[in-house]
């Protein structure tokens, strides 16, 4: 180490923290709490698109030749559907301050916008709307999602 780097207040363990802030969230904490609440209702409404591609496969503008893997809807149907429980439970986890949380709803955020853009043909508008939101929560627990367990 420089000698200038030995007087320094902090390692490279610690990130620096401006003096007064010292384990104090910032204002970011609301952006984590948005993804917690965006997994949340995202994995409602992905559940409910599940139940919708089971129980009524008519109800979607394009037929399934016509979506990127050509599954039936009963498929992408459970596949909404437990990705949607893994959101939900992963919300849940983020509101405690889960590491574990924090990961899995990177993970699960990813796969969300993976499998609503191979569903956009039969669903344009919706799943851009989650593709987009899908986004958001995975910069808010990778950059500010340490700052819920501090609270």
């Amino acid at each position: 180490m420089s000698e200038t780097q030995q007087g320094s207040a902090y390692t490279d363990e610690q990130p620096y923290v401006p003096p007064g802030r010292v384990g104090e969230p910032t204002a970011w904490i609301g952006m984590v709490v948005f993804a917690g609440v965006m997994l949340l209702l995202g994995g409602a409404f992905q559940a409910i698109e599940g139940f919708v591609a089971i129980l009524r496969d008519d109800y979607y503008v394009t037929t399934r030749s016509g979506l990127v893997l050509t599954f039936d809807y009963t498929t992408w149907g459970w596949t909404h559907l437990v990705l949607g429980l893994l959101l939900v439970l992963t919300g849940i986890g983020v509101f405690l301050g889960q590491m574990w949380a924090r990961v899995l709803g990177i993970i699960a955020a990813a796969l969300s916008a993976l499998a609503n853009m191979m569903f956009l043909p039969a669903y344009p508008v919706w799943c851009t709307i989650v593709i987009a939101t899908d986004v958001l929560v995975i910069y808010a627990l990778a950059v500010h999602g340490r700052e819920v367990r501090q609270r």
